[in-house]
């Protein structure tokens, strides 16, 4: 009785440690935000969406992936629909706001589009050896491009013109030691020149600095490929941004929500939209304003959502 006693106490300590080392015992530092509009739903009419993927926001127009109807759709930021485009697309994923410029990871054209912001297609790039179902991309001020090469299981870097300059991970292989992935989603870069990798599958966001070099991951206990509900935890992150004052956005798709961090990994907050039914997959795409406000592409409930921090809530829902 006492040795049952004993190891139930003994399970209990090492559940609490390892949540507590995962940041699962961690307060929420800031109030969850809050919903303030949205707009879209099922269909393939102007403004409605069929399982939406990627968005960016520009100064005054939001971007949206809207897969499975293969185009990408613009709106105000009262939600207007303005226009649409589809030239070459055949899945879009995350998507980049960068210099006027659009650029779009096409999951199964294997391929980086770039758009100009009326639609008008500009430029293809992908590396020699192609690309293997590329999630996202983020663009560099000198124009080189990181892709997160999902299916390849590696982080590239590309010239403009595509040519390989630089690479993270072993191409088709997953891993979850550091500077290995397992289906990265998304990357996003830092003012400083660093970058920030949505590690999909391995249910983590891993750092790296100006020149490439591995700095830290985050997401259960020791980003080590531990999923869970907790806070700081992921099941699945598939979007990531880089917003004001140094905060780091991720999307959580099985877990219904955008987890808020410091650029260094501590957990802030958190919020998100339920599933409309027993399912989840709701926010799967993330943006951030310049502003603060927070923009998700919420796939189950196929439209796209503006949040705010609490109290700052106005607009319609």
């Amino acid at each position: 009785m006492k040795y049952g006693v004993w190891l139930a106490g003994a399970l209990l300590g090492g559940l609490l440690a390892l949540a507590w080392f995962g940041g699962a015992l961690n307060w929420n530092r800031e109030a969850p935000y809050e919903l303030v509009q949205s707009w879209g739903g099922p269909g393939t009419s102007d403004g409605r969406f069929n399982e939406p993927t990627g968005i960016a926001v520009g100064a005054d127009e939001v971007f949206v992936s809207d897969a499975r109807n293969r185009r990408i759709q613009v709106f105000d930021k009262q939600g207007r629909f303005l226009r649409a485009f589809n030239e070459g697309l055949e899945r879009p994923m995350n998507l980049e706001w960068h210099d006027g410029r659009l650029y779009v990871a096409d999951f199964f054209a294997d391929q980086i589009l770039v758009y100009q912001a009326d639609g008008k297609l500009l430029h293809v790039i992908a590396p020699p050896d192609g690309l293997h179902n590329p999630g996202g991309v983020a663009v560099r001020p000198d124009g080189a491009l990181l892709v997160a090469d999902t299916y390849a299981h590696r982080v590239l870097l590309l010239g403009p013109d595509g040519k390989v300059l630089k690479a993270w991970g072993t191409p088709g292989e997953t891993g979850s030691a550091s500077g290995e992935f397992n289906y990265p989603a998304d990357v996003t870069l830092a003012p400083d020149g660093g970058f920030y990798v949505a590690d999909g599958y391995n249910d983590r966001v891993q750092q790296f600095d100006a020149q490439g070099n591995f700095v830290r991951k985050w997401g259960g206990p020791f980003g080590v490929n531990l999923h869970g509900p907790f806070k700081g935890w992921f099941a699945t992150a598939t979007s990531i941004a880089y917003g004001p004052n140094d905060k780091v956005f991720v999307a959580d798709f099985y877990h219904d929500r955008v987890q808020k961090f410091c650029d260094h990994g501590g957990y802030i907050t958190s919020f998100g939209a339920a599933a409309p039914d027993s399912a989840t997959h709701t926010a799967i795409a993330v943006d951030v304003d310049s502003d603060g406000g927070v923009w998700v592409a919420n796939y189950a409930r196929h439209r796209v959502e503006q949040w705010r921090p609490s109290g700052a809530a106005r607009g319609r829902s």
